[in-house]
């Protein structure tokens, strides 16, 4: 507005400078009403489906409720006792595990693809729309078509093969792969939007020069690509590690936490237990916890990633 009013005074005759500073002044001032009557709604939206639900269970995760009837305060026991439960650090062991694999697997897919995808090839723009498309298929259906696969198809195309003879999705060893598997075959659509919006700012001039200087593509990538999408390397690490830590619906889909509880996250214990395990305050607590990890390996991974950029 400062901007604006400066313009207006240099474009006014000397009379009229002041008259017109103030008119817009006051018309700013009328406009501010309504700024805020657009503002409050989503403010309150906000506060009544998110904020209060989360201090409600934060509240709770200080008692013994569970679920239903009555309760009482425990003070700090629910996130006492999380530390010495099994099967939650069983569960946070199986999240890491599998955040971090998926993780490497996806930025590193991605990003090969997204360089195929930004050269010169025939069809481009159509191979890019093709590899978009898993990401706006429903998780569960998808999710349903992979049991297929592995519960039926691969055994049968890879009978040969010991550890694809019988179901994978049977092996308390082996099931987490095919989870991996699935979660990789979609995150990778959006990751590789995001690198191919990284490449396309990289000017072509660059890799001309370093033709020329006999720079080889390997060279050219390390030297020149990756530095550049750096920012863009660091949004796909976080949101994807993110993502994975709070995996659920891959896993509701091929195998439910089984066999047994070694593909159980911690997002799904929480559900279990929570909603149907007479566990609501505990795994309450437990929801606490997470989100405190959560924010913090972020944070950490912004911090450790940026401080490369800067290097670079």
């Amino acid at each position: 507005m400062t901007t604006l009013t400066q313009a207006v005074r240099s474009s006014a005759t000397p009379g009229e400078k002041p008259a017109r500073a103030k008119r817009i002044k006051l018309e700013s001032r009328r406009a501010l009403p309504a700024f805020y009557w657009m503002v409050w709604p989503a403010v309150i939206a906000f506060a009544l489906f998110h904020t209060v639900p989360v201090l409600v269970g934060i509240f709770f995760s200080f008692t013994n409720y569970a679920g239903y009837g009555e309760w009482n305060f425990v003070g700090l026991a629910n996130y006492m006792n999380l530390f010495r439960d099994d099967r939650v650090l069983a569960a946070y062991g199986f999240s890491f595990l599998f955040a971090i694999v998926a993780t490497i697997l996806t930025n590193v897919i991605s990003l090969a693809i997204a360089l195929g995808l930004n050269a010169k090839i025939k069809a481009r723009n159509f191979w890019r729309g093709v590899y978009f498309v898993p990401y706006v298929l429903a998780i569960l259906v998808i999710g349903y078509v992979f049991q297929f696969f592995f519960s039926n198809s691969l055994p049968k195309i890879l009978s040969g093969i010991p550890l694809f003879a019988d179901n994978i999705l049977t092996s308390p060893d082996w099931a987490w792969t095919a989870i991996v598997a699935l979660a990789v075959w979609q995150a990778c659509a959006f990751a590789i939007i995001i690198y191919l919006s990284g490449l396309q700012t990289i000017p072509a001039e660059l890799y001309e020069a370093a033709s020329l200087d006999g720079a080889k593509p390997w060279r050219q990538f390390t030297s020149i690509t990756f530095p550049l999408i750096g920012a863009f390397f660091t949004i796909n690490v976080v949101l994807s590690l993110k993502g994975y830590l709070q995996v659920f619906d891959q896993i509701v889909a091929l195998t439910n936490g089984g066999p047994g509880t070694s593909t159980e996250s911690v997002t799904l214990l929480i559900f279990r237990g929570g909603f149907s395990g007479g566990e609501f305050a505990y795994q309450t607590a437990n929801a606490v916890i997470f989100f405190i990890v959560i924010t913090v390996v972020s944070l950490f991974q912004f911090r450790v990633l940026q401080r490369r950029e800067a290097d670079f």
